[in-house]
């Protein structure tokens, strides 16, 4: 197979990035642990460790404020309440997310997400004849049919 100049210079790039590359998840656990508590470093870093075994270490990654809206919406799949409840506080949280973990089978994860400052809370906007239809219901004491409405 014939490369031209450019696709070999591509190839060597990536392979000199890749042994240059240190092997982030062959680190101890505490070298992980002072590269997540570590402010500067990267997000690529972030999210590799986000795919880390150990559920603690994927827990810090969420402590980290380099912490991107990517990683912490795969973080928010995690099947560890802790790594989730992270997710729930974290400042990078995007509100999509959140309105996620807000349904978390996990109690502390649904508190959590509400109480991040970026939840928005779906808001019930009704017009004038929905409006008169449920303080009709309201008033008649219906309180199951409302409930089952909302």
């Amino acid at each position: 197979m014939n490369y031209t100049p450019e696709q070999i210079s591509q190839i060597v790039l990536k392979v000199l990035k890749e042994v240059e590359t240190p092997d982030i998840l062959g680190l101890s656990y505490e070298e992980k642990i002072e590269l997540l508590i570590d402010p500067n470093t990267s997000q690529e870093t972030l999210r590799i460790l986000a795919t880390d075994e150990d559920y603690n270490v994927r827990y810090y990654v969420t402590r980290n404020q380099n912490t991107s809206q990517e990683t912490l919406r795969i973080l928010a799949t995690d099947k560890n309440p802790g790594v989730r409840c992270g997710v729930a506080r974290h400042p990078n949280t995007s509100q999509e997310t959140l309105a996620i973990l807000a349904t978390d089978e996990d109690s502390f994860v649904r508190n959590s997400s509400t109480e991040n400052p970026n939840y928005k809370k779906q808001t019930l906007e009704l017009n004038s004849v929905q409006y008169d239809a449920l303080k009709k219901l309201i008033e008649s004491g219906q309180d199951e049919v409302l409930k089952g409405i909302l």
